[in-house]
């Protein structure tokens, strides 16, 4: 078999560049007690270049049959977590066409050496989906890459009494049988990675409808029945939180926001498009957890509207939302934004310096010196150019890319042209040197 593609060299063997989805159709039905998924997913697609096959990433599933524009495929092979379908006639670049694929099985994480085990886990009693950053195609056959949005229409038929939660709106909720179907539908381009369902016997509420420059936000929540005074001790003060993020970010990206709380206990909390998971632990009402609660907040503008184009630029994620915990500490009352920079600039002081923020390597991508020296760059750059212009370049930095995807140059560039002045000096001494500068007097 010829040499299959990678999109990305921090995830090897993931993604295809020489296709786009627009659109993922997926008719779930999963069986908790048996932990089976059966699905169809219909893909509408678009050829970047010129096609006689199209790769698609699926791991750990049996695929039962494909199809392209209706009909199968000349050949077609899945192993190695990749689906290749050999045309019948080639595709030309710039045409569109649609691939269906029927499969099954007992879904599980795909596990990777430097980023662990990412996808589809099975609960106790329910199910999570971890994307980030390799976890997708545990569920669904997709273009498993960053930079590949599009719009899904999600829905999972499983037993009555157990809640599901997915991105975007949900549009229906029908019983039928010994079975209940929940129909989500995201309406705004979203990353592979960023797709995920939660299902669990949650209790599902309305926490309030905040008000911000774009509008009405709906704030939902989904969690243990008997949990509700656990959980407003992290999130009693959501919109509050929210109706800050927007005065600082501008609107809220999406049309609403919710978060779910496991009933089991997860080592930090999973990012995902207009929604946020947590785990029980996750609910002391401490600074420890109510940080990650910004921090999932934050993650809606920043990765989620605003999506990296390779894995190398993670700190335009996770920087951001790590500093966005600092605005919220100081917004909200608690420790100033400075304190937190001056006393993680001397945490990072004492340790290796041997990172590049903007090339971290795939084994250091999710390390926190990422997270914190992003936060510190921000914080540099706010120093240097004033509160009036960073926070315009912040909320111009979103307005402008929302729906699609950048990179470390495109930031670069957009706060040069925002701030009216060359901070390429300022750049490279935080982004392309591994020596951790000074912060700006």
């Amino acid at each position: 078999m010829p040499k299959l593609p990678t999109a990305d060299p921090y995830l090897p063997g993931h993604g295809d560049l020489s296709w786009s989805a627009t659109h993922y159709d997926l008719e779930l039905t999963y069986d908790l007690v048996g932990n089976r998924l059966a699905g169809t997913a219909t893909i509408r697609a678009v050829a970047v270049d010129d096609l006689s096959r199209v790769v698609l990433d699926l791991a750990h599933l049996r695929v039962q049959k494909v199809a392209i524009d209706g009909r199968p495929p000349a050949k077609w092979a899945h192993h190695d977590h990749r689906l290749v379908l050999n045309l019948r006639s080639r595709i030309a670049a710039g045409e569109e066409f649609v691939v269906t694929v029927r499969y099954s099985g007992k879904p599980r994480p795909v596990v990777l050496s430097h980023h662990g085990d990412a996808g589809w886990e099975e609960l106790d009693d329910g199910v999570i989906v971890a994307g980030q950053p390799h976890g997708a195609p545990t569920w669904f056959p997709c273009n498993d890459r960053p930079s590949d949005k599009a719009r899904y229409a999600i829905s999972v038929t499983t037993a009555p009494g157990y809640a599901v939660v997915s991105n975007g709106e949900l549009t229906s909720r029908v019983r039928r049988g010994s079975g209940e179907t929940w129909r989500y539908w995201q309406a705004e381009p979203m990353a592979t990675y960023l797709a995920t369902v939660q299902i669990g016997r949650y209790r599902i509420v309305d926490l309030a409808t905040t008000e911000g420059p774009g509008g009405r936000v709906p704030i939902r929540a989904a969690y243990p029945v008997d949990a509700t005074a656990e959980f407003d001790a992290s999130f009693g003060r959501q919109r509050e939180m929210m109706a800050y993020f927007t005065s600082v970010f501008g609107p809220y990206p999406f049309a609403s926001y919710s978060v779910v709380v496991t009933d089991d206990e997860l080592e930090i909390p999973l990012e995902s498009q207009s929604l946020s998971t947590f785990g029980r632990n996750h609910l002391t009402g401490e600074w420890a957890e109510v940080r990650l609660v910004a921090h999932e907040l934050a993650h809606q503008w920043f990765g989620n509207a605003v999506t990296l184009r390779e894995w190398r630029d993670i700190w335009l994620h996770e920087g951001f939302a790590c500093y966005s915990e600092w605005l919220w500490s100081d917004a909200s009352g608690g420790r100033a934004c400075g304190e937190h920079a001056r006393h993680h600039h001397r945490r990072l002081a004492e340790l290796p310096q041997d990172l590049v923020l903007a090339d971290p390597g795939p084994e250091d991508m999710f390390d926190d010196r990422v997270y914190k020296r992003g936060a510190l760059t921000l914080h540099a750059l706010r120093r240097t150019v004033g509160d009036e212009a960073f926070f315009r370049l912040l909320r111009t930095w979103v307005s402008r890319h929302n729906g699609g995807s950048v990179t470390t140059a495109d930031f670069e560039a957009h706060a040069a042209e925002v701030c009216g002045r060359d901070l390429t000096p300022l750049f490279d001494a935080w982004l392309r040197r591994p020596a951790l500068p000074d912060l700006p007097a």
